[in-house]
């Protein structure tokens, strides 16, 4: 167990050596402004997705990491099922993960200030906003019943809209 631990403090270090040199860094930097996306969400993400402009909206992005829900369509019938769960799996499972942080009320901590005092006043705009709809969005699900698997799939796919905005703000910067 301490092995692990030592090994994967080891393996962060050296991510956030190499981050600053990447031509990528000021977008790994915006997104950890947002709640659930610590150093290595923003790095796989990054590094899974590459550049978010290439994508002209957020569902496009949504449909790439196979956020979106699946169609069975003839003529004029229209079935929508599950999540797709195309795309990338690595990217998928860590969204989920960050999404389980939207279940506690929005504020934000000592370790998130520092991010948000370092981006821009747009990048903190829409990081404030991610925050109070996926928390309202997490909240709204679970009170009509819900499962938390299924709620948590639906906030890191709307978390996928808000890393796309901050990824095409941090871009342009």
């Amino acid at each position: 167990m301490r092995v692990s631990k030592e090994r994967v403090e080891r393996l962060e270090r050296v991510i956030e050596e190499f981050v600053p040199a990447w031509s990528l860094a000021p977008i790994v930097w915006a997104l950890q402004t947002l709640r659930g996306v610590d150093l290595i969400v923003a790095v796989t993400f990054v590094t899974e997705v590459g550049d978010a402009s290439r994508f002209e909206s957020p569902r496009q992005l949504m449909g790439y990491l196979g956020r979106v829900p699946g169609e069975r369509s003839t003529g004029e019938t229209v079935r929508r099922g599950g999540i797709t769960k195309a795309g990338n799996g690595r990217v998928r499972h860590m969204l989920v993960e960050s999404a389980w942080t939207y279940r506690h009320p929005p504020k934000v901590g000592k370790a998130k200030l520092y991010r948000l005092e370092q981006a821009s006043p747009k990048v903190r705009e829409i990081a404030w906003k991610a925050q109070s709809r996926l928390t309202a969005r997490y909240r709204m699900l679970s009170a009509r019943g819900k499962r938390t698997t299924v709620v948590c799939t639906a906030i890191a796919r709307e978390l996928v809209g808000f890393m796309w905005a901050v990824a095409r703000e941090a871009r342009v910067t």
